[in-house]
């Protein structure tokens, strides 16, 4: 690994960012389970890499990066509505950055499970396999989805004991991402009423990541951090519209849990829509349904707003805070609406089509249809249309909707071989669905690693067939339905 290019920005940063600490790697029978080639040839990593001594015990936290800075960061946040004070990085370890293979922004590494930090509070500073294993398929689900999210390269196991409901096995999965910095880490600086170190931040995060899309310099700083904002505000509007194109939903849309560079992050109690409840929640801890499906986008917007509000020790104003979030709403509809589009294979939604648009969620709806075939199979209305309409188990009212489907489609004068096309590049054959990820933690606790480098292939191209995949492209069994999760991990 001394030939990869390594940095170290965030090392750069005022130490009151953050700990430099040693890890306390996995211990005991510890193997790699997968690498993800996608993302590892991202960073230059080869086969012979992976396959090396010093990428196992790097990987497994049992040595740091050769010429990075292991370190953990400090962060604030809002947690299920309530300001929840210091967080931090309780078992997560930065090792630093590698040079991707193609150029533009180093990506940091950073290892999930390995060992106490300043942060970890009550926590242990592990994460289990279980959990590893659902958080590296969701980053490569969403990386072929086409979804701003972190990345995940590897994933470590050990035979180390860790209590949760009950005796888990330990685990590491080793993240990727430009920057891992959260709204929760400006908030952590307005709370303690730190407007230099604010403004550090926030100075770095523009340099380092938004330097194409910011000015260089500012003649009033204020209008830099109206910018700044607004293009978080943008980011993250456009990450709600995919999240919401795909029946995504996340859990714990706490602040802390969201990424300032419009990243999905920190994958816990997630889920992928099966038969659709637009009030789906699938974190058994959110009683109230905070998280649920249908609450995600405005969510955001008040963890958006928590996160304007950091800024007024530097000088914002209620009104500035009201202008800048104010853009919220048409970034979203704009981004929604134009992946909808596709995903329905319109040229566009215009007004004229708000009926048959709301209809079509309104079916979906009263009828829990599969979320991801209602769309994937309407593609094939033209050679087989019972196979959409077996989506419905009442099929009269699904036929009525696709009489007035039909129409619409004429007036855009596509071929249905362009409309086709269009459709099956944003609508996948395969989501990871709850069982398909239990599938694999069951296989990966037996030993067998077969299958979770199945699913990885599956999940980085899921527009396409894939042998041996069929049941994985059909609504999910009656007896797996319904799953809910914890936040234990």
């Amino acid at each position: 690994m001394k030939s990869l290019k390594v940095s170290n920005s965030f090392a750069e940063l005022s130490p009151e960012f953050y700990t430099r600490l040693k890890m306390q790697g996995l211990q005991h029978e510890v193997q790699l389970v997968h690498v993800n080639p996608w993302v590892a040839s991202r960073l230059g990593i080869d086969e012979t890499i992976w396959q090396s001594q010093e990428f196992l015990e790097v990987m497994s936290g049992q040595r740091d990066l050769p010429g990075g800075v292991t370190l953990a960061a400090v962060y604030s946040g809002h947690q299920f509505g309530v300001w929840a004070g210091q967080l931090g990085d309780g078992r997560a370890h930065l090792l630093g950055a590698l040079a991707c293979a193609s150029g533009g922004t180093p990506l940091e590494i950073q290892l999930k499970g390995a060992g106490l930090t300043p942060y970890s509070r009550m926590g242990d500073g592990r994460a289990v396999l279980r959990s590893s294993i659902r958080e590296y398929l969701a980053s490569a689900a969403m990386d072929g989805l086409n979804i701003p999210t972190t990345l995940a390269l590897s994933i470590t196991h050990s035979q180390d004991r860790v209590r949760r409901e009950g005796i888990e096995t330990a685990a590491i999965v080793s993240r990727v991402a430009p920057s891992f910095i959260r709204f929760g880490s400006f908030q952590h600086w307005y709370a303690n009423q730190r407007p230099d170190l604010l403004q550090e931040l926030l100075d770095y995060v523009c340099a380092h990541f938004f330097v194409d899309e910011l000015q260089a310099s500012y003649a009033n700083p204020k209008d830099k951090i109206l910018d700044f904002l607004d293009l978080v505000t943008q980011k993250t509007a456009h990450l709600m519209a995919h999240w919401q194109s795909v029946g995504f939903v996340h859990g714990v849309m706490n602040t802390d849990n969201m990424s300032i560079l419009g990243l999905t992050i920190d994958y816990g109690p997630y889920g992928f829509m099966e038969n659709f409840y637009p009030n789906w929640v699938i974190n058994h801890s959110d009683q109230g349904g905070r998280y649920a499906f249908a609450q995600q986008v405005n969510i955001a917007l008040w963890n958006l707003h928590q996160l304007a509000i950091s800024f007024s020790i530097l000088g914002l104003s209620e009104a500035d805070l009201r202008e800048v979030l104010a853009g919220y709403e048409s970034y979203f509809y704009d981004k929604y609406f134009e992946i909808h589009a596709q995903k329905l294979g319109l040229k566009q939604i215009t007004k004229a089509d708000e009926d048959l648009f709301n209809d079509f969620w309104r079916l979906m709806a009263s009828q829990a249809s599969d979320f991801t075939l209602s769309f994937r199979r309407l593609a094939a209305i033209d050679s087989d249309e019972a196979a959409w309409l077996a989506l419905f188990p009442q099929a009269a009212e699904a036929k009525a909707w696709l009489q007035r489907y039909r129409v619409r489609l004429k007036l855009d004068n596509l071929s249905i071989e362009a409309r086709q096309s269009m459709m099956n590049r944003i609508n996948p054959l395969y989501t990871l669905r709850t069982y398909m990820a239990q599938e694999v933690i069951d296989e990966v606790q037996n030993g067998s690693f077969e299958l979770i480098d199945f699913m990885i292939r599956i999940l980085q191209n899921p527009y396409i067939v894939h042998p041996g995949a069929e049941r994985y492209a059909e609504p999910t069994p009656i007896e797996k339905q319904n799953s809910f999760l914890s936040c234990s991990s």
